[in-house]
């Protein structure tokens, strides 16, 4: 088949230049369409218990995790002028179109008694100027005895205030929203440059918000880079500019595909899919290495261009294309997983890997028919006096030192296997944020001084229309919420019931000492008044549901990690039990939090199952490349051992195992695994030739692919090394582990796997290669090379 594939190439190379051309150009088209995720990304499938019962809960009381979250700490808030510069950027922002709603003390509504129309009024607490400090002051008492929103809007004694805005739902997941955010924070960064203070901002808006603005940024300056380091590599190895401007062409269209195939597909750039392009810029490089090498080899053999590309293309053809595949299999298990992010990441990678496969076998054949034969000077790596003593020294090891080899794989097995011990389960709601970063340290700001600020919903159905009001129910929630406040990762809940209590308060003129659930004669003409109040219904109907039967009680939490989350919505649930008898009542514990809770724990089962499934395809691939359980066991072998290092210091390191570190296995074990291809396709290769002799087999084979195994390992390893300086901690943890995974595994083919070969050649050589499925080049093979 690859002697039709190269004669094809070849010989119809205006075709394919033409076809390529056209075909790039509409995925250029396609890929200026391509657009940023603003929406959350659920991990969850949509038939999944914690998932239909978040949705019954929006169906209620309407969109949650909507609230962008500002706070600051000022003892001297309470200053005139500062509380009218304050109400401008307020009252300019209530303008603004998307906004649903704005809270914050100096823009306080409070309920004040109607004797007259037996009904609450909803009232502004401050002017819109204040016009003294002495009126400012009285106005303060009266905010700071609000006790609604105590612990809300205000810290007292840590003078810490906040303001929570809260977006329109349509707004909230659309690229507006980021508009809205940044010109928010720059009213308030102003602001707080102007009264030297620090705004500190928060809330899952903001925090999409940031996090969406890193990964464009990260995308853009790793296709950069990515393209500058194995450039500056390919050069050094090289020496021949002609070669950068052909990797050029082949990584940059393979950029472009990309790009293309999400549009076409109407997926949008999210953490995951941003890598795509500079992972195919890196995954690229390795085709052209083997490509080239092979290329000059022959050229250095013979000095026939056409009779070098001819067999360039049938010799390497087959295992290029298969570690293309084994490759592309690593990112294609991740289709499985249920998770819209990670099946879009998948497929996006494995149409492309499989596509950058056809561009580097046609194009670099092609334009090279085109090229002058090589100059000596860039064929002159293949003899470098450095690699050649390398690979004789690992020559020297293999077939004089293979118990010591053994040995130390034994020990440093064991020490792998102590560090897995020690890998800890856990994810958190920023868990990619470095810990310096303004978005973690605001976070920690508002866990510090309001207990968190991240969304956690209850539920409480009492089964029967106007249950809610009953004062038996009151006196439920009410002992509820203070076993909840119990919990230290909590804040303060608010209900309904705080509005109850809110609204005695009031009746009794704002006394701060009746802030309490009413006794049950007060009950019924509170409820009166407030049931007539001007805007009340609004106010409160985004705690019950129009039967007033269910209520929603609001808390943000701080966050604690997956592991320590799922205990603590235990703990919840078992308190609900305990003051909500499931035989009478029906709660639930939801929200945004709990999702994410259960959408970690969901992904990081299906992403062990997507690595073990990709260790499945790819031992498949092997069986069917050589035919024996036994070849496929030694195959393997030097490529389980890096996954198992990695495991172990992932362990040592205290690198806990989440989904970003569990994408490692998969993307490391499918490339690292290109290098036993290609050295057991060459080895066999050389069997045959060499008559069946396994030392002269290794031995050559080894000098053959070896320099290529260094060359696309040392770029691999460099090509990954760079997303260690992301803004991301899980994408810089992905790249330090698979560089360090791929450089061990290059280590591993070159030392144990040879080293597996002449140690058990009794048992593997006639029945491995007895029917080989890797077609082996006749070198006598006629072809008209002229014709081609």
């Amino acid at each position: 088949m690859w002697l039709l594939i190269a004669r094809f190439i070849l010989r119809n190379k205006a075709f394919i230049l033409i076809f390529l051309g056209i075909l790039t150009a509409f995925m250029g088209y396609e890929s200026t369409k391509v657009q940023m995720s603003y929406e959350y990304a659920n991990m969850l499938p949509k038939d999944d218990t914690v998932y239909l019962q978040y949705e019954q809960f929006k169906a209620k009381f309407g969109v949650e995790a909507n609230v962008f979250l500002i706070a600051f700490q000022d003892s001297n808030f309470f200053e005139a002028q500062k509380i009218n510069d304050f109400k401008a950027i307020t009252q300019q922002i209530k303008g603004d179109s998307g906004i649903a709603g704005i809270l914050s003390l100096p823009d306080l509504y409070y309920m004040a008694k109607d004797t007259t129309k037996k009904q609450f009024q909803l009232l502004s607490l401050f002017p819109d100027t204040i016009v003294s400090q002495e009126i400012l002051d009285s106005l303060k008492t009266v905010a700071l005895n609000q006790l609604f929103y105590k612990d809300i809007l205000y810290n007292d004694t840590a003078n810490v205030f906040a303001v929570a805005i809260t977006f329109d739902k349509k707004v909230v997941d659309s690229k507006k929203r980021i508009d809205l955010v940044n010109q928010i924070k720059h009213d308030f960064d102003l602001f707080g440059k102007k009264y030297h203070i620090t705004p500190h901002y928060s809330g899952l808006p903001y925090i999409r918000t940031a996090v969406s603005e890193k990964i464009k940024h990260d995308m853009q300056f790793f296709i950069i880079l990515a393209l500058l380091i194995t450039l500056l590599i390919l050069y050094l190895f090289f020496r021949s500019f002609r070669i950068l401007f052909i990797a050029i062409i082949v990584v940059g269209i393979s950029v472009i595909w990309v790009l293309g195939t999400m549009a076409l597909f109407d997926y949008k750039i999210t953490i995951l899919t941003a890598m795509l392009p500079p992972l195919l810029i890196v995954i690229g490089i390795p085709n052209i290495i083997y490509l080239l090498n092979h290329y000059f080899d022959e050229i250095r053999h013979h000095g026939n261009k056409i009779k070098s590309l001819h067999r360039t293309i049938y010799k390497t053809g087959n295992a290029i294309f298969l570690t293309n595949l084994t490759t592309a299999s690593g990112f294609g298990t991740f289709i499985i997983t249920n998770s819209q992010v990670l099946q879009e990441f998948g497929l996006v990678a494995l149409i492309n890997i499989i596509g950058l496969f056809f561009l580097s076998i046609s194009i670099i054949p092609i334009f090279y028919s085109f090229f002058a034969l090589p100059k000596k000077k860039h064929i002159k790596h293949l003899e470098s006096k450095s690699s050649s003593w390398f690979l004789a020294y690992l020559t020297y090891l293999i077939t004089t030192k293979r118990t010591i080899i053994y040995i130390t794989v034994g020990i440093i097995g064991l020490l792998a296997f102590w560090g897995i011990s020690k890998i800890q389960v856990v994810g958190y709601m920023v868990d990619d944020i470095p810990h310096d970063d303004e978005i973690y340290v605001d976070l920690k700001f508002f866990e510090q001084y309001f207990k968190g600020a991240l969304p956690l919903e209850i539920m409480v159905d009492t089964k029967k229309k106007k249950g809610l009001f009953r004062l038996k129910n009151i006196k439920r929630i009410d002992k509820l919420q203070t076993a909840l406040e119990e919990l230290p990762a909590l804040s303060r809940p608010i209900s309904y019931v705080e509005l109850v209590k809110y609204a005695k308060q009031s009746y009794y003129n704002g006394n701060p000492r009746k802030y309490a659930i009413p006794s049950k004669m007060e009950k019924n003409f509170i409820l009166s008044y407030a049931s007539k109040a001007h805007d009340s219904g609004n106010r409160i109907k985004t705690f019950i549901d129009s039967n007033k039967q269910c209520a929603r009680i609001s808390i943000q939490m701080a966050d604690i990690g997956t592991h320590k989350m799922g205990n603590l919505i235990g703990q919840v649930q078992s308190k609900l039990d305990t003051i909500f008898p499931p035989e009478k009542y029906t709660t639930m514990v939801t929200g945004m939090s709990v999702v994410f809770e259960k959408g970690m724990r969901y992904l990081i089962k299906n992403l062990i199952t997507s690595v073990l499934l990709a260790i499945a395809i790819i031992a498949l691939f092997m069986s069917l490349l050589f035919g024996s359980f036994r070849m496929v066991v030694i195959s393997l072998i030097p490529n389980m051992i890096p996954l198992l290092l990695t495991a172990g210091m992932m362990g040592f390191w205290g690198i806990p195992l989440k989904p970003s570190t569990i994408l490692v296995f998969s993307i490391a074990f499918g490339i690292a695994v290109d290098d036993t291809i290609h050295f057991l396709s060459r080895y066999r290769l050389e069997l045959k030739q060499s008559e069946w002799d396994i030392g002269v087999a290794v031995h050559n084979a080894l000098d053959h692919v070896g320099i290529s195994m260094l060359h696309t390992s040392i770029i691999l390893f460099f090509g990954f090394i760079i997303f260690t300086l992301s803004g991301f901690d899980g994408i810089v943890y992905l790249g330090l582990l698979v560089s360090i995974t791929l450089f061990i595994a290059m280590l591993a083919n070159l030392i144990i796997l040879p080293s597996l070969l002449l140690s058990f050649e009794h048992y593997i050589t006639t029945k491995a290669f007895a029917e080989p499925m890797l077609s082996i080049f006749n070198e006598d093979e006629d072809v008209d090379f002229d014709d081609l």
